[in-house]
């Protein structure tokens, strides 16, 4: 009953927003002096139908709401940001795990263990506090220190409306995050310089740590984990063919001195506290042309990784080819049809000296997994999506994915990267050398009410296959779904 009751406020104030808010604009930004406040709710009802355990609570609703609050202001010098949030999960299942390999069932589970197994909890804690200050050398150069966000692959927005969706959409964010789809959200901790180049171009330099937070409401402390990051980008083309393009190096140390989640024997895995020590090399390429069939872009995305993972050598591979059209028919639903293909390496042998899983280091998942039961690591994804745009107020995005594992003698992976100090950040099942994972399908609706209020609704259905057959005997098939509304100010 109590869990219906919450369940039943979170829906009552969609509506009561909906009713008061939506035919009216609220007041343009506020001030106090020259001093900007900025505001964001973001509320959210889960349904979670999780494929079926032996034991343990696999079908679930909760909601998962913050509250930000930020303060900014600029001057010709510096500029500063303090932004807080507040994170407020209600409902959590009391048991949703199952056994053995069946393992969480859903990210319920990833909440209520990262909360010290509290149904509802809530905290408040800085997201952002740092200060920027401009030309520290050359003009267009800028040095922020801090507590700040970064999205890899952000670093310049392309003037071409496809180039600046598909960098948001398809390539932002798969090694460094925010992991914005949580409740609690990663900030990094440490220093951010870029400089603006000739020819349209950019060179930013990062040295952080990640906080903790993702599904632990608790954002104040650190990780013992530092990155290392720099990327040049470039945008070159005009008319008829634009381009977006990067080259980037990340070094990530992660000196906690846990239990990796690899494909090596538990015994062994304990015993092993060495540091993990990754270089990954990267390169994307995002193109648009204008032809005779309508408006095609393409989309290429690779890193290579070599380093330790503990004692063992670490050697490790992903790429992303995409294409994508958007054609002069139909004009009134304006579709966006695009394709692709996602590789990333599996370890094929446990025993040897070496480990082949691509990491994905501290990546924000949800976006290339909506139905977020798996990341890009040991995998291989073939995708395909349409989008419909009727309305610039509405959009329609549906997607399928064929998903299987790259090496039937690596895991099933889950996760988006450290979150807590005691926690990995990364689940794995092992499937007996099975690789069929199954299909995705799913649909996500989008509502722009104004330019404060967007509605949105999720919901995705997967049709297991092998792999979910052998660990889910009772049931190989999931869910998953929900409501959100954001207001911002």
């Amino acid at each position: 009953m109590k869990k219906c009751a919450l369940l039943t406020l979170n829906v009552a104030c969609l509506l009561f927003a909906i009713t008061v808010f939506g035919q009216t604009t609220p007041p343009e930004a506020l001030k106090i002096g020259d001093v900007v406040v900025t505001g964001t709710i973001r509320t959210r009802v889960y349904f979670w139908d999780w494929f079926t355990p032996t034991s343990g609570e696999n079908t679930y609703a909760y909601t998962g709401d913050f509250i930000r609050l930020g303060f900014s202001q600029k001057r010709p010098s510096f500029s500063w940001i303090a932004e807080f949030n507040a994170p407020i999960i209600l409902g959590l299942p009391a048991n949703p795990n199952g056994p053995g390999a069946q393992g969480a069932l859903g990210l319920g589970s990833n909440y209520l263990s990262a909360n010290k197994g509290h149904q509802n909890a809530a905290m408040l804690f800085p997201r952002q506090l740092n200060m920027t200050f401009n030309k520290v050398g050359p003009e267009g150069s800028a040095l922020q220190v801090g507590r700040f966000t970064f999205l890899d692959g952000t670093e310049m927005i392309p003037k071409n409306a496809t180039l600046a969706t598909l960098k948001n959409l398809r390539v932002s964010q798969r090694l460094l995050g925010d992991f914005g789809f949580s409740d609690a959200g990663r900030s990094f901790d440490g220093a951010r310089y870029s400089v603006a180049l000739p020819q349209q171009s950019n060179l930013t330099l990062i040295a952080a740590t990640p906080t903790r937070g993702v599904f632990q409401v608790d954002g104040w402390g650190w990780n013992r984990i530092g990155f290392a990051y720099s990327a040049y980008t470039k945008q070159w083309g005009t008319g008829k063919h634009s381009a977006d393009t990067r080259a980037f190096v990340l070094e990530y140390d992660d000196f906690r001195h846990i239990t990796k989640t690899d494909n090596r024997a538990l015994a062994i895995r304990r015993l092993d506290t060495s540091n993990i020590r990754i270089n990954t090399y990267g390169f994307h390429s995002l193109h648009s042309a204008i032809t005779p069939a309508g408006n095609a872009d393409f989309l290429f995305w690779t890193a290579l990784q070599t380093g330790r993972w503990g004692p063992q050598q670490h050697r490790a591979y992903a790429f992303v080819i995409e294409g994508g059209l958007q054609p002069k028919i139909l004009p009134t639903l304006k579709p966006w049809l695009r394709g692709g293909v996602t590789r990333s390496s599996g370890d094929p042998n446990a025993t040897d000296n070496k480990h082949q899983t691509f990491f994905q280091v501290l990546p924000t998942p949800r976006g290339y997994a909506r139905f977020p039961f798996f990341n890009m690591m040991n995998l291989n994804d073939v995708m395909g999506s349409l989008t419909l745009r009727p309305h610039k107020q509405f959009t329609s995005s549906s997607e399928f994915h064929s998903l299987k594992l790259a090496q039937g003698n690596d895991l099933w992976y889950a996760g988006g990267g450290a979150f807590q100090p005691w926690t990995f950040g990364y689940s794995g099942r092992a499937t007996g050398g099975r690789r069929a994972l199954g299909n995705l399908y799913d649909t996500n609706l989008e509502y722009r009410l104004n330019r404060h209020f967007t509605f949105t609704g999720y919901v995705g259905y997967m049709q297991g296959l092998t792999v979910m057959k052998s660990i889910y005997p009772a049931g190989k098939d999931a869910r998953f779904g929900l409501v959100e509304m954001l207001f911002k100010f």
